[in-house]
């Protein structure tokens, strides 16, 4: 991740030398950010920059990106989960697919976080990429603090979320020993991703229905989509990950997934993928769905899969 740090503070440093009130006039003309209600049932928000985002063009709640917390209960350390909703990049289901997570992982004695992190079309890549590895690193930073295991660190991510996190989990490095913020010197490689029916390709033999201009903007070029389509960056070093998606899925077509598995197997990097029949875009946990009972047990097979490479207690 470090070479969105870097990305990010060029763009920075461009800004600074055209002086403030350039900055000013950037902010000003700007889509207003994208503001969202938090999830339910967190024990408290932590802002992941205090001094402002790399990048930010204002201080409203939507330039803030920040973690919600569920500590799970019982004797620690435990495992952690950091969730990531999704919504386009454009804005974030936050209680579908990251509340209502949380809670889960908590009643599985997995310590969970729901990530706000900065959307379009007022911000664009690398922003939600540098938020992402922010809370990786916080995470990690504070293991102690937050009673998790500094080692059992994963993502779930939906939609652009599971993107999000399939992309953290490829693109990573393991912090800078010198750097002035503590939060820096550690890793940002995820333990393991989940990711739940994730755009991870770009090619163009898959039918898709955007070029994720939530994230690139308007009229992205390709190799503006090659850097971020996910199959493309995966090495031997991308974190392990569990793989679900619906053959039904029309926004998200689930070649998505059988070519990011392809890529894991290709790199030698354990994956599990689950591919059911039945199921629109966006099922969440996919409980109660009516006419897809059989989604039920997507939790079920999400805690088995944890639980054998121990990133979840066993019942």
């Amino acid at each position: 991740m470090r070479q969105l740090l870097w990305l990010a503070a060029g763009c920075v440093g461009a800004c600074l030398s055209v002086g403030c009130a350039s900055i000013a006039a950037t902010a000003a003309t700007a889509p207003p950010a994208t503001d969202t209600k938090p999830p339910a049932g967190f024990e408290k928000a932590v802002v992941l920059w205090p001094k402002g985002a790399p990048g930010a063009l204002g201080t409203s709640d939507g330039d803030v990106p920040k973690l919600f917390v569920y500590p799970a209960t019982g004797a620690g350390p435990h495992p952690a989960v950091i969730v990531m909703p999704g919504g386009g990049y454009l804005h974030l289901a936050i209680e579908k697919e990251g509340g209502e997570e949380a809670r889960w992982l908590n009643a599985h004695g997995v310590t969970a976080f729901v990530l706000e992190y900065r959307l379009g079309p007022r911000y664009h890549f690398p922003s939600p990429m540098l938020d992402g590895a922010r809370a990786v690193r916080y995470v990690r930073s504070h293991a102690e603090e937050l009673g998790v295991e500094k080692d059992k660190i994963g993502l779930w991510g939906f939609s652009a979320g599971g993107h999000l996190a399939g992309y953290l989990a490829v693109v990573n490095d393991a912090g800078k020993s010198g750097a002035a913020d503590p939060i820096d010197r550690v890793s940002d490689r995820p333990d393991f991703a989940i990711v739940s029916y994730g755009r991870f390709t770009m090619d163009t033999t898959i039918p898709r229905k955007t070029n994720m201009e939530g994230l690139l903007g308007d009229h992205p070029t390709m190799a503006m989509m090659d850097a971020v389509s996910v199959v493309k960056l995966v090495t031997k070093n991308t974190s392990p990950c569990f793989i679900f998606s619906t053959t039904a899925d029309q926004t998200v077509n689930s070649l998505n997934a059988t070519e990011f598995y392809d890529a894991l197997k290709r790199a030698g990097v354990p994956a599990e993928l689950h591919i059911f029949e039945r199921g629109q875009h966006g099922v969440g946990m996919a409980q109660g769905m009516k006419g897809s009972p059989e989604l039920a047990i997507y939790p079920t097979l999400l805690a088995n899969w944890m639980e054998m490479h121990g990133w979840m207690a066993q019942d």
